[in-house]
């Protein structure tokens, strides 16, 4: 400082990088970040994350900061291709746009005037599902669905139909009041800079972090506390500490009263059509009894309810409260510690210790905030009261065909505490919670030509009406989502399409369609069956799936599977919505979207899918896509984004609506909007008041401001609910009830997996055949600097993950003479594959593990043919079926019975020695793929520099 205080000049410790800064959202994972894009004379010289943005706040990881070398690699396509050689060949020819466009819609014109169910739609993590899923209705398809079947719909509808909300994408733990966390199944690939920012809060104000998880790699290497359960039983362990709460009464009954159906009645008519049912007066509302008044509406204000015991009707009917059911069930023997503690691989002591703190922080140190709020019945509150314990989960407890249960069990044992979006515990996000199950069922039935599908096809199942089924119970879609098979198929089941399709189950298809699915690869539960699919033909020498369109920005393993291919920009080059309609990126402190604007110009013969979809629309004339002239009703995705609506004045963009921009959620379309957002740093979002902060589900302030704004079309209390009546209708048909029933072989499935409460069961896998060859369960992460397969033509995140090996627990090795860098057979029911193996303290002893999507097929993503990569990556893809293992009548996915969800994690193996001389490459190793026409030869040394010489 100098002598008369004034400040000195600002020491600058670096030249500029750039001549221009470009906000945007990052898409080097599904977080969603905001970035700032430094350029030099048009060209990427380096990507940091924007301060001011809500989801990340100025943090980035290595997966964002490498984005420059994702937008300059030499695996991206040049130019629209067309297949002129065998399937997996490699052999295309470079067209122009018009012919692939004139091609494409030739193809799928055909599919729609004559059976639109023959095309199958299926995209990867595009997060434009808003617009893909839209399009396919409008093309009158119902086969349409994203990842999320082989991803996390176990999460999603667990949540939903429990909560009106769930993990991650619709909800947050309270980072800033919470005192004890609990994960379960949660890697680093997702959301992680709002995680990593939020564990390190935790961790400042000294709380306590248990992860529960069969690998301790990041979240659970820096938690205080981990638990390294044994895939798959995590449910039964949740179920414990339940059994322990009720046990020794540690239930918040006020919460449970007030929030939940716990005390509703159910009616006890074993054998009968309404038997599961809730006991409803007769304009069809939930019933309870109270204390003094017997039988009256369960949202009465004062109610008084009785919670345990057996009542009667005045109609003769027997009834019992949810609560009392709930607790006979958990209080079972069979939940007890030391019950399921040999199964979950943990001490029955230690179950009770964590059920005990769990009921200290939750009853020995509520949490109160100084904000007065209304509830949905009119009574204020001075204070809003929490339990400060949250709960946090991912895929680990998802891709497991038990997970829709154990996701469920999860939310019920949050509910016993009193902590869902109460001070201190788990949060909604923004626009959620919604309603349980909200909307409509999936649009899907009488699919017909030249017609669109009324609805949504991705939709919510209320009961048997609801399902996609013939009368015979015959699936109506290619994957057998929302059937008998799936009946909350949510997200559809991608990995079964295209094996149901070389089937021809139910049906064939013309045309397969996908978009930033790597289906031939990483994405295949069995990567060389599904090639055997795709290249499959009929006697005459035609392809059992006639026609394959794929859009890719980059050559990777699923290209050379393709009759057409339609060359995408990357994410720096277009414009994107994180859409409102779509998963936002709202927060627990107000709703949300962003976008992506084109940061720089593709340097390729090259298209942003939106607009080749967009354009296809208004060349089938799809009604939403032209207008009355038969013209293109819009230009390309920017026009899309400002002037679509879905409903009058809902559009994929909640900020800066109507005329002049001055409305929120709900206004007519703004010329200017795209503007307002670009200037605003490529978001929106909108802060919640104080009284709006907690209590979402029956805040009357929230649920009014949300109704307003277009979230959602009901300001009604969202009772959540434990004990689910849409499982139970599904359950009645089982027993032969209703219209509507299983066919006979799937009968018993589904009356044994739609419990309308939480279960445990061992997974199906391997209920259905002898495990005892097969000791370890086997299971994938994602690593912090990948996601899926998107880093793999990365040069930065290469040198970081370019193999991957076999980790198994020191112990367990040692005992059967295994050792450090040993290469080892993989062997499961279905296949074997040859791995080298790492030895760590910080697995489960009954668990090997590896890096997920590491491994690649050599010539894909323009690595070099010795790639390390290729030579000694490895998927444990390869040794997992998509069909649970042979029995009688027709076969079924692995999966869950209740979503669908692919069942990744469920997979039991053995681990042997090679024999001399196998050592040093992996196997399988399929043929060496050859690179479309005019890709860049990649150089041996990656470099870029502003001049754009390449080194």
């Amino acid at each position: 400082m100098p002598a008369d205080g004034g400040a000195t000049d600002r020491i600058i410790t670096s030249a500029p990088i750039g001549d221009e800064v470009k906000t945007t959202t990052c898409y080097m994972c599904a977080c969603r970040c905001g970035i700032r894009v430094h350029l030099k004379d048009g060209r990427v010289r380096y990507i940091e994350g924007n301060p001011d943005h809500p989801v990340n706040k100025g943090v980035l990881c290595g997966k964002g900061s490498a984005g420059i070398m994702t937008q300059y690699s030499p695996a991206r396509l040049q130019a629209p291709l067309k297949r002129v050689g065998p399937r997996g060949s490699g052999e295309y020819a470079e067209i122009s746009w018009d012919e692939a466009m004139e091609i494409a819609t030739g193809w799928l014109k055909h599919v729609r005037e004559t059976d639109p169910r023959k095309l199958a739609f299926f995209t990867g993590r595009d997060q434009s599902q808003s617009l893909t899923g839209f399009w396919a209705a409008q093309f009158g398809t119902p086969n349409f669905a994203a990842h999320g079947g082989f991803c996390s719909v176990n999460m999603a509808a667990g949540g939903l139909y429990t909560i009106g909300g769930s993990f991650w994408e619709f909800g947050e733990p309270d980072w800033e009041h919470s005192k004890y966390l609990m994960i379960f199944g949660v890697a680093e690939d997702h959301d992680s800079n709002p995680i990593k920012t939020g564990l390190a809060a935790l961790k400042k104000r000294g709380s306590k972090i248990v992860s529960v998880n069969p690998v301790r790699t990041g979240y659970s290497a820096i938690a205080d506390e981990w638990v390294g359960i044994r895939p798959g039983t995590d449910g039964l362990f949740i179920m414990a500490l339940i059994h322990e709460l009720i046990r020794t009464d540690r239930v918040d009954g006020e919460f449970l009263v007030r929030y939940t159906n716990a005390p509703w009645l159910v009616v006890r008519n074993p054998g009968g059509a309404d038997d599961g049912l809730f006991a409803r007066d007769a304009d069809g509302k939930p019933l309870a009894w109270d204390r003094a008044r017997g039988a009256i509406l369960a949202e009465t204000a004062d109610l008084s309810p009785v919670l345990v015991g057996e009542f009667t009707l005045p109609d003769g009917r027997r009834v019992q409260p949810v609560f009392h059911l709930m607790a006979e069930r958990y209080l079972g023997a069979e939940y007890a510690p030391e019950a399921v503690a040999e199964r979950c691989g943990l001490d029955a002591d230690r179950i009770r210790r964590l059920a005990a703190e769990i009921a200290d922080i939750a009853f020995n140190h509520p949490l109160t905030l100084d904000i007065p709020w209304t509830d949905v019945w009119g009574r204020k509150h001075g204070t809003m009261v929490g339990r400060p314990i949250s709960f946090h989960a991912m895929r680990g407890i998802s891709a497991h065909s038990n997970g829709f249960h154990t996701c469920r069990a999860l939310h019920l044992l949050q509910m016993i505490l009193g902590a869902v979006d109460t001070p201190g515990s788990w949060r909604y996000k923004s626009p959620f919670p919604r309603p349980i199950p909200p909307g409509p069922g999936p649009a899907g039935k009488g699919a017909k030509p030249n017609t669109p599908l009324a609805g949504n096809i991705l939709s919510f199942t209320h009961g048997p009406d609801d399902l996609l089924v013939e009368d015979d119970g015959t699936p109506l879609r290619i994957d057998h989502s929302f059937s008998w098979e799936a009946p909350l198929g949510l997200h559809g089941m991608m990995h079964t399409v295209i094996g149901n399709a070389a089937a021809g189950n139910p049906y064939k298809i013309d045309t397969l369609f996908m978009f930033m699915a790597n289906m031939a690869w990483n994405s295949a539960m069995n990567p060389l069956e599904t090639i055997a699919c795709l290249t499959a033909q009929e006697e005459n020498g035609d392809y059992v799936i006639p026609h394959v369109i794929y859009s890719d920005a980059y050559f990777s393993e699923t290209v050379p599977y393709a009759d057409l291919i339609l060359p995408d920009t990357t994410y720096l080059e277009r414009w994107d919505a994180i859409s409102i309609l779509d998963r936002p990126i709202g927060s627990s402190h107000g709703p949300g979207d962003a976008i992506r604007q084109p940061v720089i110009r593709p340097d390729r013969d090259v298209r942003p899918f939106q607009d080749v979809l967009i354009a296809l629309g208004a060349r089938l004339g799809l009604p939403a896509f032209t207008k009355e002239d038969g013209s293109p009703k819009f230009k390309d995705y920017p026009d899309y984004l400002t002037n679509h609506q879905r409903t009058p004045g809902v559009g994929p963009l909640a900020g800066w609506r109507g005329e002049d921009g001055s409305k929120k959620g709900v206004g007519e379309p703004n010329p200017d909007q795209l503007k307002r957002y670009v200037e605003n740093g490529c978001f929106w979002r909108h802060h919640l008041a104080p009284e709006e902060s907690y209590f979402k589900h029956a805040n009357a302030t929230y649920l009014a401001n949300s109704k307003a704004m277009g979230m959602q079309g009901q300001s009604n209390q969202i009772v959540l609910q434990i004990w689910s009546e849409p499982l139970q209708k599904f359950r009645l048909a089982a027993e032969g009830h209703g219209a509507k029933q299983p066919p006979e072989h799937l009968r018993e499935r589904v009356r044994t997996y739609c419990d309308p409460l939480p279960i445990w069961y061992t997974p199906l896998e391997q209920q259905q055949h002898d495990t005892e060859p097969f000791p370890l369960s086997a299971v994938t992460q994602r690593p912090m600097a990948m996601y899926h397969s998107w880093g793999s033509m990365n040069a930065w995140l290469r040198q970081i993950h370019g193999s991957n090996k076999l980790y198994m627990s020191r112990e367990r090795a040692t005992a059967e003479g295994l050792a450090q860098d040993d290469w080892v057979w993989v062997e499961s029911r279905s296949g074997r594959v040859k791995a080298q193996l790492s030895l760590m303290e910080g697995v489960n002893r009954d668990t090997v593990w590896t890096w997920n999507a590491i491994g690649k097929r050599a010539g894909a993503w323009m690595l070099s043919p010795d790639a390390a990569e290729a030579q000694r990556g490895f998927l444990l893809n390869h040794v997992i079926s998509e069909w649970l293992p042979a029995q009688t009548g027709p076969r079924l996915a692995n999966a869950d019975p209740v979503t669908g969800q692919a069942a990744w994690y469920d997979l039991r193996v053995k681990v042997t020695k090679v024999a001399p001389g196998e050592e040093g490459i992996t196997d399988p190793l399929p043929t060496m793929l050859k690179p479309p026409p005019d890709m860049p030869a990649p150089p041996d040394i990656l470099r870029y520099d502003v001049a754009e010489t390449r080194r």
